[in-house]
C-alpha cells in the first residue's frame, strides 16, 4: 500500500481559470510552509510541472528526496478558457460551460480536457508512483488532480466531489489497497 500525501500548491490569487496557465505561487506564508515541512513523512516529492507547483515543492521538500516534475499531475487543461473568468466565458456561450460544471463527465472546454479526461491522465500518473511500491509519496499539485483521486478513494460521482474544499497549501492523505481517505483537506 502506498499512502499519498497530496499537497495543492501555494495560492496564485488568480480570480479566472487557471489550468495549464504557467502562474508563481505565493508562499510568502513562511509559517504554513514550516508546518507543512513538520507535518509531512520523510518521503520522496514529486510535484506537477507547473511553476506554482514546483515551486511549492521546493519550499516543502527539506531534505527529502525530490523526483523529476510530472506533467501527468497538472490541473485540468481549460483550452480556449484558460486565464478567462466563468462571467465571461457564460456571456459567450452559456449552455456550453453550464454543462461543463454541471454535468463534469465528457464535457471539454474548446481545446482543453473534459473531467473524465483529467482523470485518467492524473490515475495514470498516480499509477506509476504507486506500481514502484513507494510507502509514502508526497504529491504537490493542483484542486482537480487531488479532487479526482479523492473521487477515486471515496468511490463517489464528479458532480460528489466537486462539492469538496481544497485549499491552498492543504494535505489530503489516501490509502491505496484499499483506496481510502485518511485525511482531507488539512491545514497543519
Amino acid at each position: 500500500m502506498t499512502t499519498l500525501w497530496m499537497v495543492r500548491h501555494g495560492p496564485t490569487h488568480a480570480k479566472s481559470m487557471i489550468g495549464w496557465t504557467d502562474l508563481d505561487a505565493d508562499l510568502s506564508d513562511q509559517a504554513a510552509i514550516s508546518r507543512l515541512l513538520s507535518f509531512l513523512p520523510d518521503a520522496p516529492v514529486v510535484s506537477s510541472d507547473l511553476a506554482r507547483a514546483v515551486q511549492t515543492a521546493n519550499a516543502i521538500a527539506g531534505g527529502r528526496p525530490r523526483l523529476p516534475d510530472d506533467p501527468s499531475l497538472r490541473e485540468m487543461h481549460f483550452g480556449a478558457w484558460e486565464n478567462r473568468t466563468w462571467a465571461e466565458v457564460d456571456a459567450e456561450d452559456p449552455a456550453h460551460i453550464r454543462a461543463f460544471w454541471e454535468t463534469p463527465g465528457n464535457v471539454a472546454p474548446p481545446g482543453g480536457e473534459s473531467w473524465n479526461d483529467l482523470v485518467r491522465r492524473v490515475s495514470a500518473g498516480v499509477e506509476k508512483y504507486i506500481s514502484a511500491d513507494l510507502e509514502h509519496l508526497i504529491i504537490v499539485c493542483h484542486f482537480g488532480a487531488i479532487l479526482c483521486q479523492l473521487q477515486r478513494a471515496l468511490g463517489c460521482s464528479a458532480s460528489e466531489v466537486f462539492a469538496h474544499k481544497i485549499d491552498n497549501l492543504s494535505v489530503t492523505r489516501l490509502s491505496t489497497k484499499p483506496w481510502a481517505v485518511q485525511l482531507q483537506n488539512h491545514r497543519p
